[in-house]
């Protein structure tokens, strides 16, 4: 048996979980999403992902048709009917069906749907001994064009590094900024640690504002170390 994905306030079977192909969301990557782990029943922060997802919603003018409320109710919901106790779940919200052009307010309304399934990003040993990366000659884009701090369906981007990376050899790849300093991985935030410091690329430089990196952040200087 399938998984079941919410779509638009109700579960279907994977099979049958579709979207239209005038949505912007496939169209021109007009959405925004969040992903999400849970371990033994637990949602990892789930309410501050919520958060980040609507904050990331007001970035482009998109208002989302349910409530946070809603949204933590539909995503507890999808691991429930999928039994699923240690899962990675996507949470994705576009602008909806249109037409064949760009005017987001020709979407009457946003399609909304949650995945939720099992993944493994890297093999478990790289998780031990680390995993080589390159740094990608693609630059991570202007904060000053488009905030890098809304999570949106537009990747581009991150794959085109992401790429780079594969064909060097290596899984991941470290973006640079348009001034040559360092940002992110593709889809990792990065850290440096020495001499009992964590150092790590500040907000104001166009990263992502992740939510692991803030608990990571938090739980080193719980524990006594520097964090720069």
């Amino acid at each position: 048996m399938g998984l079941l994905i919410y779509l638009n306030g109700t579960f279907v079977p994977e099979e049958q979980a579709t979207v239209s192909v005038f949505d912007h969301g496939l169209l021109y990557g007009d959405g925004v999403f969040e992903g999400i782990r849970s371990y033994n029943c637990n949602v990892f922060k789930l309410k501050e992902h919520l958060e980040r997802l609507k904050a990331s919603a007001k970035y482009i003018m998109l208002d989302i048709p349910l409530s946070l409320d809603e949204l933590e109710e539909a995503v507890i919901q999808t691991l429930q009917k999928n039994q699923l106790k240690d899962a990675y779940i996507r949470l994705v919200i576009t602008r909806g069906k249109g037409d064949l052009g760009l005017a987001p307010w020709k979407c009457p309304q946003p399609t909304v749907f949650i995945i939720a399934d099992k993944i493994a990003l890297y093999p478990r040993d790289f998780y031990e001994k680390g995993l080589d990366i390159v740094t990608a000659s693609t630059r991570r884009l202007s904060s000053a064009a488009f905030s890098t701090k809304a999570k949106t369906l537009n990747y581009l981007n991150n794959i085109m590094a992401k790429i780079e990376g594969k064909n060097a050899g290596a899984l991941e790849a470290l973006m640079l900024s348009q001034e040559g300093y360092v940002l992110e991985c593709t889809g990792d935030n990065i850290f440096i640690f020495n001499n009992k410091e964590l150092i790590t690329p500040p907000e104001h430089t166009g990263i992502l504002k992740g939510i692991t990196r803030d608990s990571v952040i938090e739980l080193a200087r719980e524990k006594g170390y520097r964090v720069a």
